[in-house]
């Protein structure tokens, strides 16, 4: 392994994004404001590669990773890696075989390929979930960077931590490779609770924090912004109760994807454009107490993945509110709707010119928003990272 690519003054990082997805590293790397040029991305899901495309006008590279070579890596002269692998080995709603699982091995190819580089990254970024910083994947990834020279700071951030009414902790790992460093090497090689060095507040003694729980970054919620500023229309107090009759439950998925794009497409002359997302009454009678239902003065929880779980796929947004003080209402009386796609991409903070091909069904956006991340969240971490000390 040699030196580097060197970065001249003034020419724009070159940037591999591995597991590119619908674009979010791309987007938070746009919202950094971190003069780059994406010279390649990766994915092997052809979905995720059209919604990539659609937005960028370059289509991802679509092999298996696991077959490209350190001489096709070199030839991209690219000093930064950014990869966010697979979640599911890590996930508790997946089997948790961590480094064994066939998913994982993708990921840890592209690493041990570091070290046959002539020209390894300057730097490298990872992003999976909370969890995956105890892992054996995890375990095997430090002891590769160790080895071919990177120093790292390790971050669990949460969006709620930078004024967005969403609560998805996430794991992030920040690698420079010697004698490049960070702004403040003091946290080197620690995982941090807290995004206060990216924002510039170096205070040794209050940086390393390790209070894991969810109530401290619910105590975040009233400095963020209120979740209908990023609805596509307002909820009202005085908004009359909407009707889903034409669910039936024989016709519904686990949280009703199909139902809702079946439906939607056989009823458009009678139907609203929310009214496409109205949680059916039969699932609200079976899953109620399963569901996590907010207002508008509400965070919201979890990835706002709808098509496959009830349990644990994030909120549902209540659209009507009790008329009054004190009134209880029932789920089946407080108008319950899934975010619609838009909504989740605002909550992830991309921007308003990212759409969706036509092609993509509404339970493809829902999946592919499942996967993606938080523009909000990264883009501070990538512009962290690519500072170099004054």
């Amino acid at each position: 392994m040699e030196e580097g690519f060197c970065k001249r003054e003034g020419e724009p990082w070159r940037v591999l994004e591995f597991y590119s997805g619908i674009g979010g590293m791309r987007y938070s790397i746009m919202r950094a404001r971190v003069s780059a040029t994406m010279v390649e991305a990766f994915d092997i899901n052809d979905k995720a590669n059209d919604v990539y495309e659609f937005n960028f006008g370059h289509r991802p590279y679509q092999g298996n990773i696991e077959n490209l070579t350190a001489a096709e890596l070199d030839k991209f002269g690219a000093h930064a890696w950014l990869l966010s692998p697979p979640c599911q080995p890590y996930t508790r709603q997946g089997l948790q075989k961590d480094s064994s699982d066939a998913r994982a091995s993708s990921f840890l190819k592209i690493l041990e390929l570091i070290s046959h580089t002539l020209h390894p990254p300057l730097m490298l970024f990872v992003e999976n979930v909370v969890g995956f910083e105890t892992s054996d994947t995890h375990k095997q990834m430090m002891e590769i960077l160790v080895k071919t020279g990177f120093v790292t700071q390790e971050y669990i951030l949460s969006p709620l931590q930078f004024g967005v009414p969403y609560s998805r902790p996430r794991y992030f790992c920040l690698a420079k490779r010697r004698p490049s460093s960070f702004q403040d090497p003091h946290f080197n090689n620690q995982l941090l609770w807290t995004p206060r060095p990216l924002l510039g507040h170096y205070d040794s003694t209050t940086m390393v924090e390790h209070d894991q729980s969810n109530a401290k970054w619910e105590n975040l919620i009233q400095s963020c912004e209120p979740v209908e500023n990023f609805l596509e229309l307002k909820t009202s107090s005085n908004q009359s109760e909407m009707e889903s009759d034409f669910f039936d439950e024989s016709s519904v998925s686990a949280l009703g994807c199909e139902a809702l794009e079946k439906k939607a497409e056989g009823n458009e002359s009678c139907i609203s454009f929310l009214d496409q997302y109205i949680v059916p009454l039969s699932l609200i009678e079976r899953w109620g107490s399963a569901m996590g239902i907010l207002t508008s003065c509400c965070i919201a929880n979890g990835i706002l993945d709808y098509y496959r779980y009830v349990k644990g796929t994030g909120s549902l947004l209540a659209t009507v509110q009790p008329e009054r003080k004190g009134k209880v209402s029932s789920l089946k009386e407080q108008g319950l709707r899934y975010f619609t796609p838009r909504e989740v991409a605002n909550l992830h903070s991309f921007p308003e010119d990212f759409h969706f091909p036509q092609h993509i069904s509404l339970r493809q956006q829902y999946a592919l928003l499942g996967n993606s991340l938080s523009a909000a969240v990264v883009a501070p971490l990538l512009r962290y990272l690519f500072t170099e000390p004054s």
